[in-house]
């Protein structure tokens, strides 16, 4: 997991461990101002659930895309966690670019796709992605940002793959997918697409990873046939002469 600060306030925090505590005293992996949490805040866990955050008992208000936590809540790559003035964006470790490629079922047909948008003045929607899907002031759902500005984005199918395409990016605000900022990606089902405010999760359950070709093993060296050098032949026709003049003698001799 990769944690950045927006405002870029600080350098971005790389976290490999299991757990992960975040408040004001000095024991915590992640130390913030006073003034922005309290001594112990809230703890981060993976478990087979995927990322889990845990409200201290007592603490501030946390919110996680500007929804408030009371106790637990499971947090996916691109969430948002507030707490103070202070904002966490979590990051995947593994940027799109590097994933295995995914493609649709069914012979690699279109699939049922849709974005659930769980942030910003969209949020409870769900957008239907037929052929292709556009975001921005040109289609039917507009993507309002701070500071008066837009953007324009589409996902539609290209080569048996669902691809996000940030046609007319924002001055301010980059694209993101799963926290990472983009141009142009391959999207997976459970993906989470931010810019700005918004937050959409991808819900594609019939794309699959693409399965690994198996690796077609060498084939075996070939062996060049050897050429008796002219010497080994003399010494083969030698040897035969020699033994038949020898069963001559000894037929001579017998009679």
């Amino acid at each position: 997991m990769r944690i950045e600060f927006i405002p870029a306030s600080r350098d971005s925090l790389s976290w490999t461990q299991a757990r992960l505590r975040i408040g004001s005293a000095p024991d915590n992996d992640l130390v913030l101002a006073t003034a922005q949490a309290a001594p112990r805040h809230l703890l981060i866990e993976s478990d087979a659930r995927g990322w889990v955050l845990w409200v201290v008992p007592g603490a501030p208000h946390v919110y996680v895309n500007a929804r408030p936590v009371r106790e637990l809540a499971l947090l996916r790559p691109g969430d948002v966690v507030s707490l103070g003035d202070c904002r966490l964006l979590l990051c995947a470790d593994e940027a799109p670019d590097r994933r295995p490629p995914p493609r649709a079922v069914a012979d690699h047909a279109p699939c049922t796709v849709a974005l659930r948008a769980v942030a910003g003045p969209l949020s409870g929607k769900v957008l239907a992605v037929h052929e292709y899907l556009e975001l921005g002031p040109r289609g039917p759902w507009p993507l309002e940002l701070p500071q008066g500005e837009s953007a324009r984005l589409r996902i539609g199918w290209r080569d048996g793959r669902l691809v996000l395409a940030v046609l007319e990016p924002s001055p301010h605000h980059g694209v993101r997918v799963n926290g990472n900022v983009v141009t142009d990606a391959v999207l997976q089902s459970g993906d989470q697409i931010g810019i700005g405010m918004h937050r959409f999760v991808v819900s594609a359950p019939g794309i699959k990873l693409e399965p690994e070709k198996a690796a077609t093993p060498p084939p075996p060296p070939v062996r060049a046939a050897t050429t008796p050098s002219h010497a080994g032949a003399a010494w083969l026709i030698v040897t035969a002469a020699l033994l038949a003049l020898g069963i001559a003698l000894l037929l001579l001799v017998r009679f």
